[in-house]
């Protein structure tokens, strides 16, 4: 049986063979208007030669490729019993069915398969769903058939990897992912598409600041409007592995999915593990392949309804230095230049003096507020704003009072586990009482307070980390813990989001160590990097972006001389980089004079003025040929009407920018006006002349041709509105 599904401009056909799991023929640009008949010598237009003195089988590759059909190469699926049989699992009976189902962005059609292993008491599934966006997900689950009874039943089943894989193009022969670190986060780093596997792990109980974000394949120097792109991306919030496959048995595969540490999975007579989704995007570029993402999410329950206010978070301005009025001044600051949320940052409890205690205690300290945080917050809602507050909730340090009380409660090894990082440990939220206890201590504080936000941050990794309690509700003593822990953090969240419906939740990580579409479920925003140095955030912004809309990025406005790289930058840079996302200000306001705070105010109104557009619209970048230097990008509503554009310059261009450069994403079809969306700043002196008072051309030309450029000093930008005339 051939199906033929279709959904915005993709088109997925599956086989369903009778001894296998779902062979995908084509995955990529829409077909057409051709029925599954239509298509039945798909598998024959597939079959080749097997080569010479071979017998792999790889005319007909399932999702989940298994030993016994000649899969030689990495294995998808790692199952063995604690005896060591059923290490090769061998489904011969298969069942396939096809449905839709209904989401608020339209209907998903979905294929679900299994098939039963009955010599070694297991069932295998998979389930392939096609969204309204063009997205494909995948997942796929082992369930343990042994009868569930008193009695000893054999081995239990231990789950190493489910790991689907989808075909791509063999003229993919270049890779695109992202790498980095902390105040580094999702550098884009291209690789040539090799024979062998490029794999991509994290083991840190997270994605991490080196996170892949999407591993992409494409003909080499695709870019960001050019070149069929295909990518995965495991929405998983814990351990992940990334792969791009180029075996000799001559079949380009990506796949994704969770990392299991060894053990962690292990099921009893009736139980069952299920993966997290593993999400396959294409395109013409990379632009293409983020649109389904960010169409996706903007269709997701979990994702803010409203305009999203303009914040001012305490970190930087005062750090763990809480003094009331100075607190207070900082909020009359903010209320002046347009902020919209307040958010006080870490210290306010227990002895939470610096980095060293307190984590695990969350009750506001007396010591630091005396009279608790009621004055602070009265005084923020008396200014029209919302009040915000940062936690730490899967963390401890081991000087606190919930430390003292609940050793038992912190994850290790058994005997110390790894390093502190941080002066840090991880809670173990699967500990009897630990989750009913974050959950209470925070709840309590957001209704008491009226707090609307939540800074979620999560410092250490997960290393050595096991669960230390003996009890059936806990894991099993001894165990990885990583796994439930995850799932645990996902519950909690959930939890606070059905008590407070309203509340917004802030994924941080030490900035942007967990960003991914698992934790985009639950939470309403990511922080993309502690580091908010404009010239490096141009890039952190842009790798996040490829993944997330914009309405979901934190992005601030720092001070003038940078907290974590000590450069210096104008505050037209600054803001004008910080604008093009879920924009904030994290910095002492106090400290700055009145010219620039009324600057700060423009350009707040401003973002206030375009955010509907900002988060709503199809980002786009120009492919330029010295994009290291030299950025075009913005944003463009869905209709084509309307779009906001920055030139930035980050460095100097070899040569004189003379020649046009195209806007990208208007439509070809209609006219535009093109000019200054707010006054360029006051030392450039080479402006290109269409700036004084704008130009009017066709949509055709600003995408083909396009304007010349100004000579931008390095580290700074102008703002481009495009409004249609016609």
């Amino acid at each position: 049986m051939t199906l033929h599904l279709r959904r915005a401009d993709t088109s997925v056909v599956l086989d369903l063979p009778d001894d296998r799991f779902p062979v995908v023929r084509h995955w990529g640009p829409d077909l057409g208007d051709v029925s599954g008949d239509d298509l039945t010598d798909a598998a024959l237009a597939a079959a080749t030669s097997l080569g010479t003195n071979t017998a792999w089988i790889t005319n007909d590759l399932p999702i989940l490729p298994l030993a016994h059909l000649g899969w030689s190469s990495r294995p998808a699926v790692v199952l063995s019993r604690t005896d060591g049989s059923a290490f090769s699992p061998h489904p011969t009976s298969f069942t396939h069915e096809e449905s839709s189902e209904d989401t608020p962005a339209g209907t998903a059609l979905v294929v679900r398969s299994s098939g039963t292993d009955a010599v070694h008491e297991l069932t295998l599934g998979t389930e392939l769903r096609l969204e309204p966006c063009g997205l494909v997900r995948v997942r796929s689950w082992v369930h343990d058939d042994r009868p569930e009874s008193d009695g000893e039943q054999g081995a239990d089943l231990v789950v190493g990897e489910l790991t689907p894989v989808l075909p791509v193009p063999d003229s993919a022969d270049e890779l695109l992912d992202t790498t980095g670190h902390h105040v580094q986060e999702r550098r884009l780093v291209r690789t040539p598409f090799t024979p062998g596997t490029r794999l991509r792990e994290s083991w840190e109980g997270r994605p991490g600041h080196d996170a892949v974000t999407w591993l992409a394949a494409g003909p080499t120097g695709f870019g960001w409007r050019s070149g069929r792109v295909h990518g995965v991306h495991a929405a998983w919030s814990g351990n992940v592995r990334h792969l791009a496959m180029n075996p000799a048995s001559g079949r380009k595969l990506l796949g994704a999915g969770e990392l299991l540490l060894p053990g962690e999975v292990l099921l009893a007579p009736g139980q069952t593990y299920t993966s997290p989704w593993t999400v396959f995007s294409w395109g013409e570029g990379l632009d293409a392949l983020a649109h389904r993402s960010h169409a996706w999410l903007r269709s997701h329950p979990a994702h803010p309804d409203r305009p999203r206010p303009v914040l001012l978070n305490t970190w930087e301005a005062v750090y763990f230095d809480h003094d009331l009025d100075k607190l207070k001044a900082l909020a009359d600051a903010a209320a002046q230049v347009g902020i919209e949320r307040y958010v006080l940052d870490d210290g306010w409890f227990g002895s939470r003096r610096d980095d060293t205690s307190g984590l695990g205690d969350w009750q506001v300290s007396p010591e630091a507020w005396p009279d608790g945080l009621e004055p602070l917050v009265e005084h923020v809602h008396a200014l029209g704003m919302e009040f915000g507050l940062w936690f730490e909730p899967e963390m401890i340090n081991v000087d606190s009072e919930l430390a003292r009380a609940h050793p038992d409660w912190i994850l290790s090894d058994g005997t110390g586990g790894a390093p502190e990082h941080r002066h840090q440990r991880v809670l173990d939220l699967t500990a009897p009482g630990a989750w009913d206890y974050l959950f209470e201590a925070i709840s309590t504080l957001v209704e008491r307070l009226d707090i609307a936000y939540l800074k979620w941050d999560h410092n250490s990794p997960l290393l050595a980390a096991g669960h230390e309690v003996a009890d059936p509700t806990a894991g099993r003593q001894g165990a990885a813990a990583v796994h439930d822990q995850t799932l645990a953090v996902y519950r909690l969240l959930d939890a606070l989001h059905e008590r407070f419906p309203d509340l917004e939740i802030e994924s941080c990580a030490g900035g942007g160590g967990r960003i991914d579409l698992g934790i985009m479920e639950h939470t309403q925003r990511v922080w993309a990097s502690d580091c908010i140095d404009a010239h490096d955030r141009q890039n952190i912004q842009r790798g996040t972006t490829l993944l997330l809309p914009p309405e979901l990025v934190g992005t601030h406005v720092g001070s003038g001389r940078a907290h974590t790289t000590l450069r210096d930058l104008d505050l037209d840079f600054r803001a004008g980089t910080a604008l093009w996302g879920h924009m904030g200000v994290e910095w002492d306001l106090t400290e700055a004079d009145d010219a620039t705070r009324e600057r700060l105010a423009s350009i707040i109104a401003l973002h206030k003025e375009l955010r509907g557009l900002l988060h709503s619209g199809v980002t786009v970048h120009a492919d330029l040929p010295d994009d290291d230097v030299l950025r075009i990008e913005g944003v463009v509503a869905p209709d084509g009407s309307d779009a906001l554009f920055e030139i930035a310059s980050l460095g100097q261009l070899l040569a004189w920018p003379t020649a046009p450069r195209p806007l990208p994403g208007l439509d070809p079809s209609r006219r535009y006006h093109v000019g200054l969306a707010a006054p360029a700043y006051p030392e450039l002196s080479l402006a290109a002349s269409w700036m004084a008072e704008g130009v009017t051309l066709p949509g055709s030309y600003l995408t083909t041709t396009g304007l010349a450029l100004p000579v931008l000093h390095p580290d700074h930008l102008v703002l481009l509105r495009v409004s249609a005339v016609d």
